[in-house]
């Protein structure tokens, strides 16, 4: 009697798993949830149904029979009917004498709302940019990237070609642009729409829209961010470059030129000094005052992890290309991190 009742509850959660569906939209089907791979270019067929093996992060996992691998990821909206059906996706029943599918579905969520993760983010298109003006108070978050890649080794930017090794590297011995943040903290994702958001928040940097940045900024930008070839600028702009107040060019032509006015100061020259030994907070700030003028020292962070100096965070005022004149308009921080060791370059 156990054994008929397991049978049955087995039978009735894999009629509920394998919903099948047909198609509103020829997407291609791609071997992982980055849609970094696409094995034989395999696009859905609108004549065919095909079985929902498993929903997640605002994807279908579906199986395509006769495919190698047969398993593929889609994005929930390859079976909307779109957002004025009241039912969004085009379900086609599986008999059961067991249970009712069309009631299990009702309990199901397979579906292209993706409201759950953006609630606080309304779109507006009414003007492109939350402001004509530029942010008035911003962080300029800059990493030492020997000690960022202590803790990501599997990032791209920290895997050195064998040709590299002995020449001079730009990220060694420089700060490097993590991000330009508009304050405060919770000024994001300004008139982004729901499905971009969503794809930042699952990582997804790749399939993030272009930004149309010029030949010479993709040239500078791709020095001072090694994050770069991770999407990390795509990131940075979809997230906290929108709520800025301008385009991306000038975005991230304003916060290299920050950069650059950074690694070219005497601020610069100390740490490329102290590469392999222990500076405190007290001397970097000390350092800021002498560099930039009186004062800005208070401005700055130290971020450290595991003993290392991983960022500096710097706060800033606007309405000025100088560097100096930025700082002086920022607020007055505090710093929790009071030393650290310059990382050198290296595992």
């Amino acid at each position: 009697m156990n054994k008929h009742i397991i049978t049955m509850i087995l039978l009735s959660v894999s009629l509920i798993a394998r919903v099948e569906l047909f198609p509103t939209q020829e997407c291609p089907a791609f071997n992982n949830m980055k849609h970094t791979k696409n094995s034989h270019n395999v696009h859905l067929d609108l004549t065919k149904k095909y079985t929902i093996l498993q929903h997640h992060k605002g994807q279908n996992l579906i199986l395509i029979k006769g495919e190698q691998p047969a398993q593929r990821w889609v994005d929930d909206k390859c079976f909307s009917k779109g957002l004025e059906s009241s039912n969004p996706v085009n379900v086609q029943k599986v008999e059961s004498s067991i249970i009712s599918i069309e009631d299990e579905l009702s309990k199901i969520s397979i579906s292209t709302d993706l409201t759950k993760h953006t609630k606080k983010y309304k779109d507006n298109y009414a003007n492109k940019y939350k402001s004509k003006n530029i942010s008035k108070q911003n962080l300029l978050a800059l990493s030492w990237h020997n000690a960022f890649c202590e803790t990501h080794r599997y990032k791209k930017e920290c895997k050195r070609s064998m040709f590299s090794f002995g020449r001079p590297n730009y990220r060694e011995k420089h700060f490097v642009l993590h991000g330009l943040w508009p304050q405060p903290k919770n000024n994001l994702y300004c008139n982004m729409d729901s499905h971009t958001v969503t794809m930042d928040k699952h990582k997804q940097w790749n399939r993030l829209p272009d930004l149309g940045l010029s030949p010479e900024t993709l040239k500078r930008l791709q020095k001072v961010m090694p994050g770069f070839s991770s999407n990390l600028h795509k990131h940075e702009w979809v997230k906290h470059g929108t709520c800025y107040g301008t385009d991306a060019n000038r975005y991230y032509d304003d916060a290299i030129s920050m950069v650059e006015q950074m690694n070219d100061s005497k601020v610069g020259d100390f740490f490329k000094k102290n590469i392999g030994k222990r500076v405190t907070l007290q001397q970097v700030r000390s350092v800021f005052d002498r560099s930039f003028g009186q004062g800005t020292g208070k401005r700055v962070e130290l971020k450290c992890n595991r003993g290392l100096i991983t960022e500096l965070w710097l706060h800033l005022g606007s309405g000025s290309d100088a560097l100096g004149t930025l700082l002086k308009q920022g607020k007055q921080t505090r710093s929790y991190c009071q030393s650290g060791i310059v990382d050198k370059a290296g595992f």
